[in-house]
C-alpha cells in the first residue's frame, strides 16, 4: 500500500483543488468588493488558476490588492464549502443574472448533474472538487499576478472579458520561493537576452517568423551539425522535402480535413497548395517512390523540414511560440517484430543527448483518445510495447490516459531545466495508420507484401524552441563547445 500522503503539493489532483478552491475565494473576494460583476468560468491551471469576469471595473494592480486582502479575510472566516444540486429550471433560475453559467447549464444533456458549491453567500456552478472550507487555503499564500483580455470561451467573435490570473500554496515560503524563481525567469527570458546576445530579433515585419542574426546562426549550426553528427552514429539517413505541396497530399494525409485552420495556403497553376505544417506526408512519398525489402528495416530517415503553422497573433512568444520553425523529424520504418527494439534505441539516443545539456526528463505514456483512428486491439498492442520498452530500461513513466494522438499512442519526454520548468522536447510516437492511408509496403522474407509501422519522433523537437529553453537554462552562458563567442 502507498504511504505517500495525498494532501500535499506534490499530488496534482489535491494541488489541482486547492488553486480551484482559491478561484472562488478569489470570485467571492469580487462579488464583495465590486457587485454586478459576472462571472464566467474559473479553473486551476499548471501553475495557479484564473478566473474570466465581465465587469464595468476595469481592473488595475491596486484593485488585484484589494481583492487579494479582501481573499485573505475569507479564508480567516473558515467558511465551509457545501455542494448541493439542482434539476435544470431551477439551475438557471439560480444564475438568472449570470449569462455565461446560464449558458453553460444550457449545454449540458437533459440528465446531467448540476452541481454547486456554496461559501457563505457565495454560490458558484461546478462540477468541484473543493477543500472543505476556506480556511484551508493559507491567506498569507496566495498572490494576484496579472489581468489580462480573454475572449469568452475563446472565440474572438464574442465578447473580450478580463482574466485575472493567480496563484496559491500551502505556506508563505513555498509562495516566496516560486516568486523567486519567477523573478529569475524574468532575468533569463531569452527574449531579452536573445536581442543582448545578438542572437536572433523578433520584428514586427514578420510576426512569429524569427530573423536569426549572425551569432545566432553559429549556435543554430553547431546544435545542428550535433544532431547530424549523433544520427550518423545511430544509423539514420537524411532527406529533405519540399517546403509546398499539392491539395491531394494534404487530403490523403487527412490534413486538410482536421487542420487546414493551421495551414498557410496558395493555389499554383489554379490548384491548391499548402505550405507544409509538418514533414510527415513527404516522408511517406519518399519511402514509397521505391521498392523495399524487409532487408531494408528498420529505415531510419531524418529532416530537418522548415515547417510554417499559423498561430494566432496572442499566443505567439519569443522562440517558444512561434510561426515557422525548424523541427528535427524521424520517421522509423520497421516490422512489428523490431517496434520494440527501436523504441528502446531512440530512448538511448535521448540519452545521450539531453544530458549534455545538463536536462533530465521524466516520461509520460499518452494513451488512446476518445477520438482516434484504427482499432482498439492495435491500440492496445502498441501501448503495451511502448510500456515494456521503457519498463525493460528501468525507466520510470507516468500514465496520460487519453491524451495519445488521433493516430498512436506516444511517449513524451519532458526536460527539466536549471529554474525546475519543465519542457515537452522529445516525443516517441507509434503510427500504425499514415502507413496505412499511404499504402506503404515492403516485401517481406516470405516473398509477400507487408504494411510496415512507424515511429515518428523529435529530439530537440523545434530547433529554434530548443534555443529559447537552453538560452534561459543556461542564463545565456553556453556551454564552450556552444558557445557563439570564443576567447
Amino acid at each position: 500500500m502507498s504511504t505517500e500522503n495525498p494532501y500535499t503539493f506534490e499530488n496534482k489532483i489535491y494541488r489541482d483543488t486547492y488553486r480551484h478552491t482559491t478561484s472562488h475565494i478569489m470570485a467571492h473576494a469580487i462579488q464583495r468588493l465590486y457587485p454586478g460583476t459576472r462571472f464566467a468560468i474559473g479553473p486551476a491551471i499548471e501553475d495557479g488558476f484564473y478566473y474570466d469576469l465581465d465587469s464595468e471595473i476595469t481592473f488595475t494592480p491596486d484593485h488585484l490588492a484589494l481583492i487579494e486582502a479582501e481573499m485573505r479575510k475569507i479564508c480567516k472566516e473558515n467558511l465551509k464549502l457545501e455542494r448541493f444540486e439542482l434539476p435544470r429550471s431551477e439551475a438557471l433560475d439560480r444564475m438568472r443574472d449570470e449569462p455565461y453559467k446560464r449558458e453553460l447549464i444550457n449545454e449540458l444533456p437533459e440528465d446531467a448533474v448540476i452541481s454547486f458549491y456554496r461559501q457563505g453567500d457565495f454560490t458558484d456552478l461546478c462540477a468541484g472538487p473543493h477543500l472543505d472550507a476556506t480556511g484551508r487555503v493559507k491567506g498569507n499564500a496566495i498572490r494576484l499576478m496579472s489581468v489580462t483580455g480573454a475572449y469568452w470561451r475563446g472565440d474572438s467573435s464574442r465578447k473580450m472579458l478580463q482574466r485575472i490570473y493567480g496563484t496559491s500554496f500551502p505556506s508563505k515560503v513555498e509562495l516566496d520561493a516560486y516568486l523567486l524563481r519567477l523573478e529569475e525567469a524574468k532575468k533569463r527570458d531569452h527574449r531579452r537576452l536573445g536581442k543582448e546576445l545578438g542572437l536572433f530579433l523578433l520584428m514586427d515585419e514578420g510576426p512569429g517568423f524569427p530573423f536569426f542574426l549572425p551569432k545566432g546562426m553559429v549556435l543554430k549550426n553547431t546544435l545542428i551539425n550535433y544532431w547530424h553528427e549523433v544520427h550518423k552514429r545511430y544509423g539514420y539517413v537524411e532527406i529533405g522535402t519540399p517546403l509546398i505541396l499539392n491539395r491531394k497530399l494534404w487530403e490523403k494525409s487527412g490534413h486538410w480535413f482536421h487542420y487546414k485552420e493551421n495551414m498557410y495556403t496558395t493555389v499554383i497553376d489554379e490548384e491548391d497548395y499548402a505550405i507544409k505544417p509538418m514533414n510527415c506526408p513527404g516522408g511517406m512519398l519518399v519511402f514509397k517512390s521505391e521498392p523495399h525489402s524487409y532487408r531494408d528495416l528498420p529505415l531510419r530517415v531524418g529532416e530537418l523540414g522548415l515547417v510554417h503553422r499559423h498561430e494566432l497573433s496572442g499566443t505567439l512568444h519569443g522562440l517558444f511560440r512561434v510561426r515557422c520553425f525548424t523541427q528535427d523529424d524521424a520517421h522509423i520504418f520497421m516490422t512489428q517484430e523490431q517496434m520494440k527494439d527501436e523504441i528502446k534505441d531512440v530512448a538511448r539516443l535521448f540519452d545521450e543527448v539531453y544530458p549534455l545539456f545538463g536536462l533530465p526528463y521524466r516520461i509520460e505514456l499518452s494513451t488512446m483518445p476518445e477520438n482516434h483512428i484504427g482499432t482498439e486491439a492495435e491500440w492496445e498492442e502498441n501501448q503495451r510495447i511502448l510500456r515494456e520498452a521503457m519498463t525493460e530500461m528501468g525507466k520510470e513513466f507516468v500514465v496520460n490516459e487519453g491524451d495519445g494522438a488521433f493516430y498512436g499512442p506516444k511517449l513524451d519526454f519532458h526536460l527539466e531545466d536549471s529554474l525546475g520548468r519543465t519542457w515537452q522536447c522529445g516525443t516517441i510516437q507509434l503510427d500504425s495508420q499514415l502507413p496505412e492511408r499511404f499504402e506503404l509496403e515492403y516485401t517481406g522474407a516470405d516473398g509477400e507484401k507487408h504494411r510496415p509501422v512507424m515511429i515518428h519522433r523529435v529530439v530537440f523537437g523545434s530547433i529554434e524552441r530548443f534555443i529559447g529553453v537552453i538560452t534561459e537554462h543556461f542564463a545565456g552562458a553556453f556551454p564552450t563547445w556552444l558557445a557563439p563567442v570564443q576567447v
